[in-house]
């Protein structure tokens, strides 16, 4: 089965290459427009967008698309646009829980096979506001979804998690995993 990946992302290219599936690169451009939907919605909404704008382009191979928001009380929290915005979103989560919400869609020639998201509650411990500034000066949640990288520094601050780690960090593995074998029946018939 040849499968594109519409993302750009290190981190889901690593875990698909960790898990064995073989794959290319063919990043979405598309924007994400979340007007008049539900903000909890948007991670599987965008991730079907991205497959299917790739899938357009390559009608015959099967398009994986992702989208993952950190959401704090039913709002999302995308990736901060400044170092404020990143003290903002960091002391917000601090001493509290949030959810991690993935979207993971798969498309061939414009039309959605399957898609899902997957929810994982993060719990962060309270933290310092020097350790916030500390790891703000990092960089590294400057392109992070809620400002943080639990593969990264951004480790320290997570107390623990109910659900899946790989989700938090942008790609539900089971549940790709179970799209990808349904794929595998409908392709082996």
């Amino acid at each position: 089965m040849n499968l594109i990946l519409a993302s750009a992302s290190p981190r889901r290219s690593a875990i698909l290459t960790q898990l064995g599936i073989p794959f290319r690169i063919e990043p979405s451009h598309v924007a994400e427009d979340g007007n008049g939907r539900s903000p909890l919605d948007w991670p599987r909404l965008f991730a079907e967008e991205k497959a299917v704008d790739v899938s357009l382009s390559h009608p015959r191979e099967f398009v994986l698309g992702f989208d993952t928001l950190v959401f704090l009380d039913g709002k999302p929290l995308g990736k901060p646009k400044d170092k404020h915005d990143a003290l903002r979103m960091l002391s917000a989560l601090s001493g509290r829980s949030h959810q991690v919400i993935s979207g993971v869609a798969v498309a061939r020639g414009g039309k959605i096979f399957s898609s899902g998201a997957e929810k994982t509650e993060v719990f962060f411990r309270s933290l310092d506001p020097s350790e916030i500034a500390e790891y703000i000066d990092s960089g590294e949640p400057m392109d992070k979804a809620g400002a943080y990288a639990i593969q990264g520094k951004g480790a320290r601050f997570v107390e623990s998690i109910q659900g899946c780690y790989y989700n938090v960090v942008g790609l539900p593995v089971t549940r790709t995993l179970k799209m990808l074998k349904n794929l595998e029946e409908i392709e082996n018939g």
